[in-house]
């Protein structure tokens, strides 16, 4: 399984890294609410993430912003 790696490259928050980042392994972590669906996930830049599944992957709106904005920033850098 692959998701889009979270992190993100520039100090202003806007641009994300976004390559494809592998789920390593699956696990599932107890809390109040009932069990959680956890992953921990790698990208080939090496960006690594623990965490609720939810929270390592990003919403599509969210995503497109991001694209949008980081092909925005390289095209006004030229």
């Amino acid at each position: 399984m692959l998701v889009d790696c979270p992190a993100f490259l520039g100090h202003d928050g806007a641009a994300r890294c976004g390559l494809p980042a592998e789920v390593e392994a699956r696990y599932t972590i107890r809390s109040t609410d009932g069990p959680l669906e956890s992953a921990k996930i790698r990208c080939p830049r090496g960006h690594w993430f623990n965490g609720v599944i939810e929270s390592l992957t990003a919403p599509e709106s969210r995503r497109d912003r991001s694209v949008r904005s980081a092909t925005r920033d390289s095209a006004d850098s030229r």
